[in-house]
């Protein structure tokens, strides 16, 4: 072999790769995924998603603290047993608390949890402030109706005037009535509720009204000319709110939980530690439902997750509120007994009497 021949054959062999036009295809096309899927995250969605919260236990401690204290009056602090206000986590809907499509996705895939469109919780320009304004509002007015109903039904007394919660700026007492103002009587007869004004507002058919109020400690009369709301009914123009003088303080410590669902597990707190013994008699109970100062239980949202949130907390049996069968028949969590209330007395009666033994299946129950 020569040696021109010899260098050739030692020399490397140049080869040719060919680019496969797919592979390049695939690679942009998995960037673009990428890059859509990142922005579809950052892309907010106008729904809500609500499941299931935390339960308290309202006859036990948070922080070391008492969720309900008592000061100038006995107390009886429970030793054991529960009875747990359940809640409801809530997220989207709000400017401070937007989710994305895969967060939309995973509340429905999930089935303790429930998934609404926005505008049917908040309405348009809502914004966190006012809602968690509302809400803080919504929980001191549970607490306080919560330590009236208890009262009556231990048979304390107290006193309660109907006060002026707020004016609308376009209703018929705006520039005549204030807020806090104290209603007395309205066309010379006593104010004793809502219905007392309603019936005089409707006998007179929109016809001006005189109403006495105390202001600051001075009585003030004033007339006022109600108008039509767009169900047909008279009405001042005014949102009411009741403010009350207990004889003793009752204390109630909680903090980032709102709205007023809590009520009646409140007042059902508040006459087991007024009371001697162990009302729940160490068995763990959960519940929910709006309380007034007469001892209604009112009905509330969202009560699939919170049976879900205290069955996941240990309770056993679970306070309804009769309004809401409804929504508990087909979402009851294996191992968790409902029991239908109306009342703080039914719900009272229903703890004592499986509190010491009565059988739960012979109480009223959702179905």
């Amino acid at each position: 072999m020569s040696q021109e021949n010899q260098d050739a054959a030692l020399a490397p062999v140049a080869k040719t790769v060919r680019r496969d036009g797919r592979a390049s295809a695939m690679v942009v096309s998995g960037v673009v995924a990428a890059v859509l899927a990142v922005a579809a995250m950052a892309i907010p969605v106008p729904y809500v998603v609500e499941s299931p919260g935390p339960a308290i236990n309202t006859i036990g401690n948070v922080g070391g603290q008492p969720v309900i204290s008592v000061t100038g009056h006995n107390s009886f602090p429970a030793q054991s047993g529960t009875l747990d206000l359940t809640t409801v986590h809530m997220i989207g809907g709000l400017p401070d608390s937007e989710i994305n499509i895969f967060q939309a996705l995973q509340g429905w895939l999930t089935p303790s949890d429930s998934i609404y469109p926005a505008e049917l919780i908040y309405p348009p320009g809502t914004s966190q402030e006012a809602v968690n304004s509302e809400n803080s509002a919504a929980m001191t007015g549970s607490q306080e109706n919560a330590t009236a109903a208890a009262f009556k039904a231990l048979g304390i007394d107290y006193q309660t005037v109907l006060a002026i919660a707020s004016v609308p700026s376009d209703g018929a007492s705006a520039g005549i009535l204030k807020p806090d103002d104290v209603l007395l009587t309205i066309d010379g007869k006593p104010v004793t509720g809502l219905p007392a004004i309603q019936k005089v507002l409707a006998d007179g058919r929109g016809a001006p009204v005189a109403v006495t109020v105390r202001r600051a400690g001075a009585d003030k009369s004033v007339q006022i000319t109600p108008r039509a709301g767009t169900d047909g009914k008279y009405l001042l123009g005014i949102a009411l709110q009741n403010k009350f003088t207990f004889p003793f303080k009752v204390d109630i410590t909680l903090s980032n939980i709102g709205g007023p669902s809590a009520g009646m597990m409140f007042a059902l707190g508040i006459m087991d530690t007024l009371t001697r013994g162990e009302l729940t008699g160490g068995k763990h109970f959960a519940g929910t439902g709006t309380i007034d100062p007469g001892g209604d239980v009112g009905a509330i949202g969202g009560i699939a997750q919170k049976m879900v949130g205290a069955r996941n907390n240990g309770a056993d049996y679970f306070l309804a509120p009769a309004a809401n069968c409804g929504d508990v028949v087909g979402h009851v969590p294996n191992g968790l007994h409902v029991v239908k209330v109306a009342t703080l007395k039914e719900a009272y009666a229903a703890v004592t009497a499986i509190g010491t033994g009565k059988d739960s299946a012979t109480l009223p129950t959702c179905k």
